[in-house]
Protein backbone atom coordinates (compact mmCIF):
# COMPACT_ATOMS: atom_id res chain seq x y z
CA UNK A 1 0.00 0.00 0.00
CA UNK A 2 2.96 2.46 -0.70
CA UNK A 3 5.04 3.56 -3.74
CA UNK A 4 5.86 7.24 -3.94
CA UNK A 5 4.06 9.35 -6.26
CA UNK A 6 5.70 12.66 -7.58
CA UNK A 7 2.64 14.86 -9.37
CA UNK A 8 2.97 18.32 -10.50
CA UNK A 9 -0.04 19.59 -8.59
CA UNK A 10 0.53 17.90 -5.53
CA UNK A 11 1.79 19.71 -2.41
CA UNK A 12 2.90 16.74 -0.78
CA UNK A 13 4.33 13.45 -2.72
CA UNK A 14 1.75 10.80 -2.68
CA UNK A 15 3.64 7.76 -0.59
CA UNK A 16 0.57 5.72 0.47
CA UNK A 17 -1.43 4.47 -2.68
CA UNK A 18 -5.27 5.17 -2.22
CA UNK A 19 -6.73 1.68 -0.38
CA UNK A 20 -9.34 -0.48 -2.24
CA UNK A 21 -12.13 -0.54 0.10
CA UNK A 22 -14.90 -2.14 -2.05
CA UNK A 23 -14.82 -5.26 -0.04
CA UNK A 24 -17.06 -3.43 2.80
CA UNK A 25 -19.38 -1.76 0.52
CA UNK A 26 -22.11 -4.51 1.31
CA UNK A 27 -22.83 -4.91 5.29
CA UNK A 28 -24.79 -7.35 7.33
CA UNK A 29 -25.99 -4.12 9.32
CA UNK A 30 -27.77 -3.13 5.82
CA UNK A 31 -25.53 0.39 5.77
CA UNK A 32 -23.00 0.42 3.14
CA UNK A 33 -19.35 0.37 4.46
CA UNK A 34 -20.62 0.04 8.21
CA UNK A 35 -19.34 -3.14 9.88
CA UNK A 36 -19.97 -4.25 13.67
CA UNK A 37 -17.96 -6.59 15.43
CA UNK A 38 -19.69 -8.07 18.77
CA UNK A 39 -18.45 -9.64 21.57
CA UNK A 40 -20.49 -11.71 23.57
CA UNK A 41 -19.95 -9.89 27.04
CA UNK A 42 -21.30 -6.09 27.74
CA UNK A 43 -18.69 -3.19 26.79
CA UNK A 44 -18.07 -0.03 25.47
CA UNK A 45 -20.11 0.67 22.36
CA UNK A 46 -16.48 2.35 20.29
CA UNK A 47 -16.76 3.70 17.02
CA UNK A 48 -14.22 3.92 14.92
CA UNK A 49 -14.39 5.99 11.52
CA UNK A 50 -12.29 6.58 8.82
CA UNK A 51 -12.55 9.18 5.11
CA UNK A 52 -14.70 11.81 6.74
CA UNK A 53 -12.76 13.56 4.26
CA UNK A 54 -12.50 11.85 1.04
CA UNK A 55 -8.58 12.72 0.72
CA UNK A 56 -7.42 11.60 3.99
CA UNK A 57 -7.25 7.76 3.76
CA UNK A 58 -4.59 6.57 5.84
CA UNK A 59 -7.41 6.13 8.74
CA UNK A 60 -8.94 3.89 5.92
CA UNK A 61 -6.09 1.50 5.13
CA UNK A 62 -5.72 1.26 9.06
CA UNK A 63 -9.54 0.49 9.67
CA UNK A 64 -9.59 -1.77 6.47
CA UNK A 65 -6.67 -3.83 8.53
CA UNK A 66 -8.44 -3.64 11.27
CA UNK A 67 -11.83 -5.50 9.35
CA UNK A 68 -8.92 -7.78 8.11
CA UNK A 69 -7.25 -9.07 11.17
CA UNK A 70 -9.71 -11.22 12.39
CA UNK A 71 -9.19 -9.04 15.87
CA UNK A 72 -12.86 -9.23 17.83
CA UNK A 73 -13.94 -6.95 21.38
CA UNK A 74 -13.90 -9.17 24.19
CA UNK A 75 -16.42 -6.69 25.51
CA UNK A 76 -18.78 -4.48 23.89
CA UNK A 77 -19.01 -3.92 20.34
CA UNK A 78 -16.76 -2.34 17.71
CA UNK A 79 -18.39 -0.08 14.88
CA UNK A 80 -16.19 0.77 12.01
CA UNK A 81 -17.52 3.39 8.89
CA UNK A 82 -15.77 4.72 6.13
CA UNK A 83 -17.96 7.63 6.07
CA UNK A 84 -17.76 10.16 2.75
CA UNK A 85 -17.38 6.73 0.45
CA UNK A 86 -18.83 9.09 -2.25
CA UNK A 87 -15.89 11.85 -1.93
CA UNK A 88 -12.96 9.13 -1.80
CA UNK A 89 -14.23 7.51 -4.63
CA UNK A 90 -13.47 10.73 -6.70
CA UNK A 91 -10.09 10.61 -5.33
CA UNK A 92 -7.38 11.29 -8.24
CA UNK A 93 -3.51 11.46 -7.17
CA UNK A 94 -3.24 14.05 -9.61
CA UNK A 95 -5.42 16.09 -7.93
CA UNK A 96 -5.41 15.27 -4.54
CA UNK A 97 -6.85 17.53 -2.89
CA UNK A 98 -9.90 17.86 -4.89
CA UNK A 99 -11.47 15.24 -3.30
CA UNK A 100 -11.68 16.41 0.67
CA UNK A 101 -15.83 16.81 -0.01
CA UNK A 102 -18.73 16.01 -2.75
CA UNK A 103 -20.97 19.40 -2.05
CA UNK A 104 -19.84 20.33 1.75
CA UNK A 105 -17.48 19.33 4.63
CA UNK A 106 -18.92 16.55 6.00
CA UNK A 107 -17.45 17.61 9.06
CA UNK A 108 -19.34 20.79 9.60
CA UNK A 109 -22.80 19.48 9.39
CA UNK A 110 -23.29 17.05 12.98
CA UNK A 111 -25.44 20.15 14.42
CA UNK A 112 -28.65 18.87 15.34
CA UNK A 113 -30.53 22.29 12.68
CA UNK A 114 -28.78 20.51 10.18
CA UNK A 115 -29.12 17.11 10.57
CA UNK A 116 -32.85 17.28 11.20
CA UNK A 117 -32.99 19.74 7.92
CA UNK A 118 -33.61 18.45 4.22
CA UNK A 119 -31.02 16.18 3.38
CA UNK A 120 -29.58 18.66 -0.09
CA UNK A 121 -26.33 17.24 -0.06
CA UNK A 122 -24.17 14.27 -0.66
CA UNK A 123 -22.52 14.84 2.79
CA UNK A 124 -26.04 15.22 4.55
CA UNK A 125 -27.47 11.95 3.00
CA UNK A 126 -24.84 9.66 4.33
CA UNK A 127 -24.89 11.52 7.48
CA UNK A 128 -28.54 10.31 7.76
CA UNK A 129 -27.47 6.98 7.14
CA UNK A 130 -24.48 6.64 9.96
CA UNK A 131 -25.92 8.90 12.82
CA UNK A 132 -27.73 6.38 14.58
CA UNK A 133 -24.11 4.43 15.07
CA UNK A 134 -22.77 7.46 15.99
CA UNK A 135 -25.77 8.52 18.62
CA UNK A 136 -24.87 5.12 19.86
CA UNK A 137 -21.34 5.39 20.43
CA UNK A 138 -19.77 5.94 23.95
CA UNK A 139 -16.77 6.27 22.73
CA UNK A 140 -15.30 7.69 19.91
CA UNK A 141 -11.80 8.01 17.16
CA UNK A 142 -12.34 10.06 14.53
CA UNK A 143 -9.60 9.06 12.16
CA UNK A 144 -7.83 12.12 10.25
CA UNK A 145 -4.98 13.52 8.44
CA UNK A 146 -3.41 16.58 7.81
CA UNK A 147 -2.63 19.03 4.52
CA UNK A 148 0.83 20.00 5.67
CA UNK A 149 3.66 17.45 7.17
CA UNK A 150 3.58 17.88 11.02
CA UNK A 151 3.58 15.97 14.21
CA UNK A 152 0.13 14.17 15.10
CA UNK A 153 -2.49 15.63 17.06
CA UNK A 154 -5.23 14.32 19.23
CA UNK A 155 -8.43 17.02 18.62
CA UNK A 156 -9.90 16.88 21.99
CA UNK A 157 -12.77 19.81 22.44
CA UNK A 158 -12.99 21.22 25.82
CA UNK A 159 -13.87 18.74 28.28
CA UNK A 160 -11.52 17.26 30.71
CA UNK A 161 -12.24 14.09 30.29
CA UNK A 162 -11.61 14.01 26.54
CA UNK A 163 -8.24 15.43 27.55
CA UNK A 164 -7.21 12.97 30.07
CA UNK A 165 -8.09 10.29 27.99
CA UNK A 166 -6.05 11.94 25.16
CA UNK A 167 -3.17 12.49 27.66
CA UNK A 168 -3.70 8.41 29.21
CA UNK A 169 -3.23 6.79 25.23
CA UNK A 170 0.64 7.33 25.45
CA UNK A 171 1.18 8.80 22.36
CA UNK A 172 3.95 10.78 20.60
CA UNK A 173 0.75 13.12 19.71
CA UNK A 174 -0.36 16.91 21.22
CA UNK A 175 -3.50 16.98 22.83
CA UNK A 176 -5.26 19.77 21.00
CA UNK A 177 -7.99 21.57 23.27
CA UNK A 178 -10.45 23.68 21.28
CA UNK A 179 -14.17 24.70 20.73
CA UNK A 180 -14.59 23.74 17.47
CA UNK A 181 -15.21 25.29 13.87
CA UNK A 182 -17.01 28.89 12.83
CA UNK A 183 -18.45 27.10 10.01
CA UNK A 184 -20.24 24.13 10.97
CA UNK A 185 -20.03 21.23 13.75
CA UNK A 186 -17.50 18.19 14.11
CA UNK A 187 -18.32 14.81 13.63
CA UNK A 188 -16.87 14.23 17.78
CA UNK A 189 -18.76 17.33 18.83
CA UNK A 190 -21.81 15.99 18.02
CA UNK A 191 -25.08 15.61 20.88
CA UNK A 192 -23.43 13.85 24.10
CA UNK A 193 -20.67 13.64 22.85
CA UNK A 194 -20.34 17.46 23.84
CA UNK A 195 -22.65 17.05 27.02
CA UNK A 196 -20.57 18.60 29.94
CA UNK A 197 -22.44 16.72 32.27
CA UNK A 198 -21.86 12.93 30.29
CA UNK A 199 -19.24 10.02 30.13
CA UNK A 200 -18.81 9.63 26.48
CA UNK A 201 -15.50 9.86 25.23
CA UNK A 202 -14.33 11.33 21.52
CA UNK A 203 -10.93 12.35 19.99
CA UNK A 204 -10.39 12.99 16.52
CA UNK A 205 -6.70 11.95 15.54
CA UNK A 206 -4.44 14.02 13.18
CA UNK A 207 -1.90 11.33 11.94
CA UNK A 208 0.19 13.68 10.06
CA UNK A 209 0.30 14.87 6.55
CA UNK A 210 -2.27 12.68 4.14
CA UNK A 211 0.05 10.56 2.05
CA UNK A 212 2.79 10.46 3.99
CA UNK A 213 3.53 6.97 4.65
CA UNK A 214 4.27 7.78 8.38
CA UNK A 215 0.41 8.36 8.87
CA UNK A 216 -0.64 4.95 8.50
CA UNK A 217 1.71 3.92 11.45
CA UNK A 218 0.29 7.01 13.59
CA UNK A 219 -3.18 6.19 12.67
CA UNK A 220 -2.67 1.65 13.62
CA UNK A 221 -0.85 3.10 16.63
CA UNK A 222 -4.05 5.05 17.79
CA UNK A 223 -6.58 2.74 16.79
CA UNK A 224 -5.32 -0.44 18.55
CA UNK A 225 -4.60 1.62 21.74
CA UNK A 226 -7.99 3.75 21.59
CA UNK A 227 -9.97 -0.10 21.82
CA UNK A 228 -7.43 -1.30 24.85
CA UNK A 229 -8.19 2.27 26.54
CA UNK A 230 -11.44 1.59 26.34
CA UNK A 231 -11.34 -1.79 27.37
CA UNK A 232 -12.56 -3.34 24.14
CA UNK A 233 -9.89 -5.24 24.02
CA UNK A 234 -6.92 -6.49 26.00
CA UNK A 235 -2.88 -5.41 24.64
CA UNK A 236 -2.36 -8.90 24.42
CA UNK A 237 -4.98 -8.62 21.29
CA UNK A 238 -3.24 -6.24 19.28
CA UNK A 239 -1.57 -7.85 16.04
CA UNK A 240 2.10 -7.55 16.02
CA UNK A 241 3.39 -4.57 14.42
CA UNK A 242 0.24 -2.08 15.09
CA UNK A 243 1.66 -0.94 18.52
CA UNK A 244 4.66 1.37 18.76
CA UNK A 245 6.71 2.12 21.90
CA UNK A 246 4.92 3.72 24.65
CA UNK A 247 5.36 7.49 24.41
CA UNK A 248 5.24 10.50 27.15
CA UNK A 249 2.58 13.23 25.17
CA UNK A 250 3.75 16.63 24.73
CA UNK A 251 2.18 18.99 27.06
CA UNK A 252 -1.17 20.06 25.46
CA UNK A 253 -2.39 23.10 24.05
CA UNK A 254 -5.44 25.29 24.55
CA UNK A 255 -6.48 27.19 21.46
CA UNK A 256 -7.46 30.60 22.14
CA UNK A 257 -7.72 32.09 18.85
CA UNK A 258 -8.97 30.59 15.33
CA UNK A 259 -7.53 33.12 12.19
CA UNK A 260 -10.57 32.54 9.78
CA UNK A 261 -9.88 33.85 6.27
CA UNK A 262 -11.74 37.09 5.32
CA UNK A 263 -10.54 36.90 1.63
CA UNK A 264 -8.95 34.99 -0.70
CA UNK A 265 -5.97 37.09 -0.68
CA UNK A 266 -4.76 35.38 2.36
CA UNK A 267 -1.03 34.47 2.73
CA UNK A 268 1.46 33.30 5.39
CA UNK A 269 4.60 35.33 5.89
CA UNK A 270 6.22 31.86 5.60
CA UNK A 271 6.09 28.40 4.85
CA UNK A 272 4.62 27.51 8.51
CA UNK A 273 3.53 23.88 9.02
CA UNK A 274 2.20 23.43 12.66
CA UNK A 275 3.51 23.79 15.55
CA UNK A 276 5.95 26.88 15.89
CA UNK A 277 6.53 28.55 18.50
CA UNK A 278 5.89 32.25 17.81
CA UNK A 279 8.17 34.19 20.46
CA UNK A 280 6.36 37.40 20.49
CA UNK A 281 3.21 39.44 20.80
CA UNK A 282 2.21 41.21 17.70
CA UNK A 283 4.52 39.08 15.16
CA UNK A 284 3.43 39.01 11.74
CA UNK A 285 2.45 35.70 10.34
CA UNK A 286 0.28 36.61 7.72
CA UNK A 287 -1.87 38.88 5.65
CA UNK A 288 -5.58 38.89 4.74
CA UNK A 289 -6.54 41.31 2.27
CA UNK A 290 -3.55 43.39 3.11
CA UNK A 291 -4.15 43.30 6.43
CA UNK A 292 -1.55 42.09 9.07
CA UNK A 293 -2.59 38.52 11.16
CA UNK A 294 -0.81 39.11 14.00
CA UNK A 295 0.08 36.84 17.19
CA UNK A 296 -2.02 37.87 20.22
CA UNK A 297 0.75 36.92 22.84
CA UNK A 298 4.37 36.05 23.58
CA UNK A 299 5.32 32.09 23.10
CA UNK A 300 2.21 31.73 20.48
CA UNK A 301 1.69 27.98 18.96
CA UNK A 302 0.54 27.63 15.82
CA UNK A 303 -1.91 24.81 14.98
CA UNK A 304 -2.52 23.06 11.92
CA UNK A 305 -1.59 26.44 10.01
CA UNK A 306 -2.71 25.86 6.30
CA UNK A 307 -4.31 27.29 2.79
CA UNK A 308 -4.80 24.08 0.77
CA UNK A 309 -8.61 24.71 0.88
CA UNK A 310 -8.66 28.53 1.22
CA UNK A 311 -12.02 29.88 1.48
CA UNK A 312 -13.60 32.76 2.64
CA UNK A 313 -14.93 31.67 6.17
CA UNK A 314 -12.37 29.14 6.39
CA UNK A 315 -9.89 28.42 9.65
CA UNK A 316 -6.49 29.04 8.03
CA UNK A 317 -4.78 28.86 11.10
CA UNK A 318 -5.44 27.92 15.23
CA UNK A 319 -3.44 29.89 17.63
CA UNK A 320 -2.81 28.38 21.46
CA UNK A 321 -0.59 28.33 24.45
CA UNK A 322 0.15 25.45 26.32
CA UNK A 323 -2.06 24.33 28.63
CA UNK A 324 -0.37 25.32 31.78
CA UNK A 325 0.17 28.43 30.37
CA UNK A 326 -3.51 28.57 29.50
CA UNK A 327 -4.83 28.08 33.02
CA UNK A 328 -2.03 30.30 34.83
Amino acid sequence: MSGRQDFPNAAHPIELEAPDISRWASSPTGVSYVHERVASQEGPQVLITALVHGNEYSGAIALDAFLSSGVLPRAGRITAIFCNVAAFARFDARRPDASRFVDEDFNRIWSAPVLDGPTTTAERMRAQQVKPYVQRATHLLDLHSMHESAPPLLVTGLLPRNIAFAQSLQLPAQAIIDSGHSDGVRLRDHGLFADPAGQRIALLLEAGQHWQASSLQVARNALMRFLVATGSLPRSDVPTGWLQADAPPPPPVQVTHRVVAQSMNFAFTQAFAGGEVIAHAGTVIAHDAGQPVVTPYDHCVLVMPSVRQLRVGVTTVRLGRLFHDAVE
